[in-house]
């Protein structure tokens, strides 16, 4: 028959913890700035549309990507 035994030490504080609950916080925070976003609800609408409708209106996928987020990176 096998035993285990399991020491704990310290009252329950990790640093390594404590850093990735932070890290965790700040990511959850940054993804819902970034979909609440204008830019975000253009990609929608743009993703929501087939490559037919698109070229239907003389448009690329490719394209409105950069007419999306041109001005604010370089694409």
């Amino acid at each position: 028959m096998a035993q285990t035994v399991t020491a704990f030490h310290g009252n329950g504080f990790s640093l390594r913890a404590l850093a990735a609950r932070v890290a965790a916080g700040v990511s959850r925070a940054v993804v819902r700035m970034t979909e609440a976003g204008p830019h975000a609800a253009e990609i929608k609408r743009l993703n929501a549309l087939s490559d037919a409708q698109l070229a239907a209106m003389g448009k690329t996928r490719a394209g409105e990507v950069r007419r999306i987020f041109g001005a604010h990176y370089y694409i």
